[in-house]
This record gives C-alpha cells, structure tokens and sequence, in this order.
C-alpha cells in the first residue's frame, strides 16, 4: 500500500538553505500522520548523502520505529515544511538531541 503524505511532493516549498548531506530519517508519525517533531538527534551519518539528523513525533513505540515501514529516508528541506521549528538546531552536531517541552520549545535533551 502506498503512502498517503500531509503534505503532496508538489506542495514542498524550498526553505533551507543546506550545502552539506541533506538526507535524513522521519517517522510516519510525521509524513504521514502529519505530528510536529517531537523529538530529534543527529547521530554520525550512515553515507555521504545522510545528515544524521533523525526526526519522531515522541510518541512512537520501540515496536513502532523498530518497523522500517514506519519511517522513511527524506531530504531536510522536506521535513522543514512538516515542522520549520526544526531549522533553527540543524547545525547542531554530531551527539546532540532535542525534545519539544511543555511550551512547545525545542530543549536540548541531556540524557
């Protein structure tokens, strides 16, 4: 069964100005379910292509991501139009996290 995406391929707006690895991991939760981010970290690169940035809603089981149905390899600037607050902590680096607190803010998440 195909995919049926919040946002279609031709409503994605060019937004992020990226001149690195742009490729990065999103849960359905996301795409598909149309959840901001909830939480996101950046871990080394897989390839020359990956970001390292990987992006959930917060809510998903470990059974939930551990299914590769249920996320999806998208560029930066895609999951940029699904949540723009993500923008502003894309150049953080390897090892870093954050997780959208009580306010709707993005915190760095120390654990």
């Amino acid at each position: 069964m195909e995919k049926e995406y919040k946002i279609k391929d031709e409503d994605i707006k060019n937004i992020l100005t990226w001149e690195e690895a742009d490729g990065c991991i999103a849960t359905d939760r996301i795409t598909v379910d149309g959840n901001k981010v909830g939480y996101m970290y950046r871990e080394e690169p897989s390839n020359n292509t990956d970001s390292g940035w990987r992006f959930f809603a917060g809510d998903e089981s470990d059974e939930y991501v551990n299914d590769a149905n249920n996320s999806n390899i998208y560029k930066l600037n895609t999951i940029c139009n699904y949540d723009n607050d993500i923008m502003e902590h894309l150049t953080a680096p390897v090892g870093s996290a954050f997780i959208r607190n009580e306010n709707g803010v993005f915190v760095e998440d120390n654990k």
